[in-house]
């Protein structure tokens, strides 16, 4: 008898010390407003929303640039984009850059990633590749597999697995799915989105992505419950940046950089809550580490641990959260500042005598079909005409309440009303802005994109210390 006690408190012991697995799931270009989960009324998501009532919730969570390579590189490297290096589409991180998968192999986990990466170079994240989900967000499918996903969580359960678990829906072009399911006429168009039948069409097709979205999100979730690891895996589900729509992606206005974002961490974190607090990309790896008993220094993230929200000790993280955007290479010039306090949103417009043009978005008519309907009734319907006006001719500030108006249409940045509001804000965007070392407009040129990429980055005050 003596002997089973004592071999149950070993297996106790033994399971106590095994530090929690992580799984990270990020969608590809899913506008959070468009979720059931934040009040979307066109597509249910059933799989997210289950998973937010076993976990929380978070309100007000941001990337820090609406295009994919930089802020899956914040999410990872727990650094904004211009100390990551990726502070431009499809641009490198700095050589020496240190990732979620360096920490965390340290710590004694198997780091894995399946499905899309835009992350380089390979000496920056240094992760297996697992197969099992589509890699490539533009093709006509949406491969997905559970076998290796389940044997790399399995292969070994005496060591921990990090696994990011990319998916490629809903970006563009919208090829999977069923939109016939949609009625196209009843659904709501969001409003700051023309309302032609062309626009009606291919917003059909992305909520058909946004199901296979979310059936691919129960998947992994229903992989992981069947290798009885659950219990003892941290879950985060994310929506990334939202979509290939005028005023949402590659834009800094809420519905580009605000993010779904649920944490699912059984008997650790309150199930079905939500939280207000403010957060961002660059927060996730030292909140994580901080989680799994990591150590760092203080100034080796841009971020900062979000673990007491997560436990329960705190509703308040962080005052401000930051954005920018460097139109080069999806275009001409066209520099973006911005920062909100979750009920404030400023921007700041770098060159505002410039016209905004997205390439992919403007020209690539077999991605976006429903773009020449917005210029062609632009001259007789005036809800074509503001919504492109509003894209691409856009003022030197803008200030927006989010509680008043959460699609961002009424700039209060001339209003004396808000004057001082407006002036807090710009003090904080430019405090940040100094300490990233940013060179404004500058750096949203052709020469120093060209530059990243082959890893001489723009000189920087911080990063030349």
């Amino acid at each position: 008898m003596l002997i089973l006690s004592l071999l149950c408190l070993s297996f106790q012991a033994s399971a106590e010390s095994v530090k929690p697995n992580i799984l990270l799931i990020i969608g590809d270009d899913a506008t959070y407003s468009d979720l059931s989960l934040y009040g979307g009324e066109n597509v249910k998501t059933p799989r997210i929303d289950t998973l937010a009532t076993e976990g929380m919730t978070f309100d007000q969570a941001y990337v820090s640039m609406a295009m994919c390579a930089p802020c899956r590189a914040s999410i990872q490297t727990g650094l904004y984009p211009f100390r990551s290096g990726v502070a431009w589409n499809h641009a490198p991180a700095r050589e020496g850059t240190k990732s979620s998968f360096h920490y965390l192999k340290d710590l004694g986990y198997r780091v894995g990633l399946t499905g899309k990466t835009h992350l380089r170079p390979a000496s920056v994240y240094p992760y297996e590749t697992v197969s099992g989900v589509e890699p490539d967000c533009v093709a006509d499918t949406s491969y997905f597999e559970a076998a290796p996903i389940k044997e790399f969580m399995t292969r070994d359960r005496e060591q921990p697995f990090a696994l990011t678990v990319a998916l490629t829906s809903p970006h563009a072009p919208w090829t999977v799915g069923d939109p016939s399911k949609f009625d196209q006429k009843a659904f709501k168009m969001p409003p700051h989105l023309a309302d032609t039948e062309e626009t009606r069409e291919w917003f059909a097709r992305y909520l058909a992505e946004i199901e296979v979205l979310d059936e691919q999100v129960g998947q992994t979730l229903d992989i992981l419950a069947e290798t009885g690891l659950a219990d003892n895996t941290i879950v985060i589900f994310t929506s990334e940046q939202g979509a290939q729509f005028p005023g949402a992606k590659w834009t800094n206005w809420s519905a580009g950089v605000k993010t779904g974002f649920v944490v699912r961490w059984p008997g650790k974190v309150e199930a079905g809550v939500r939280t207000d607090a403010l957060v961002q990309y660059c927060d996730v790896l030292p909140t994580l580490l901080d989680a799994v008993g990591g150590t760092f220094e203080s100034d080796a993230f841009d971020g900062s641990s979000f673990l007491s929200v997560l436990n329960g000790e705190s509703e308040r993280h962080r005052d401000y959260a930051f954005f920018m955007h460097n139109n080069v290479p999806e275009g001409p010039p066209y520099p973006i500042r911005g920062v909100t306090d979750g009920d404030f949103h400023y921007l700041e417009n770098l060159e505002p005598d410039r016209i905004y043009i997205e390439k992919h978005l403007m020209a690539k008519v077999e991605h976006n079909g429903y773009v020449p309907s917005m210029f062609w009734t632009a001259g007789t319907d005036e809800r074509s005409y503001e919504a492109l006006a509003r894209f691409m001719s856009r003022p030197g500030e803008e200030l927006y309440r989010n509680e008043n108006d959460p699609h961002q249409l009424n700039n209060l940045a001339e209003s004396v009303e808000y004057a001082e509001v407006k002036a807090r804000m710009a003090k904080a965007l430019g405090t940040w802005r100094t300490e990233q070392g940013d060179p404004g407009a500058a750096l949203d040129r052709v020469e120093s994109h060209k530059a990243a990429k082959k890893q001489r980055h723009f000189a920087s005050p911080l990063l030349n210390q």
